[in-house]
């Protein structure tokens, strides 16, 4: 099975510290997978928050994730503060990629790399609608 490679763009527009809890620890002694992923929403939430927008309010649609995918590259531990930074890449129809990273403050530590899928969405009409041209010029894409 081909293993999952994502790579980065060349600049990211949003960065945002978390601090890593015992909450996000496993039974390893390390970052939670299903916490990472977590910690991942708090920062995209945060992204669309510093260009006033909400998952429910981007130009008068709404956003759903359509897919994520992960790529590990170092174990976290409690107590690390974790950057994560976000840009959107990869447009089309409906939607984008919000392509991430976290990284250990302290250290600059690669931890985790990833993208999730976002389908802009009309939650009244219950259908996908096309990227807003306002969202685009915020995250200045062409």
């Amino acid at each position: 099975m081909p293993r999952i490679k994502i790579d980065l763009p060349e600049k990211f527009i949003f960065s945002t510290e978390i601090p890593l809890y015992i909450s996000h620890i496993n039974y390893g002694n390390h970052l939670d997978n299903v916490q990472m992923l977590s910690l991942v929403s708090e920062a995209r939430v945060r992204f669309l928050k510093s260009m006033g927008y909400s998952e429910l309010s981007i130009e008068g649609v709404g956003m759903v994730v359509s897919d994520v995918a992960a790529q590990y590259r170092s174990e976290a531990f409690h107590g690390e503060t974790m950057v994560i930074d976000m840009a959107a890449d990869d447009f089309n129809k409906y939607g984008c990629d919000f392509v991430w990273r976290l990284c250990d403050q302290a250290s600059g530590r690669e931890v985790a790399r990833g993208k999730h899928g976002i389908m802009f969405f009309d939650y009244t009409a219950k259908k996908p609608v096309g990227v807003p041209p306002g969202f685009l010029a915020k995250v200045g894409a062409q």
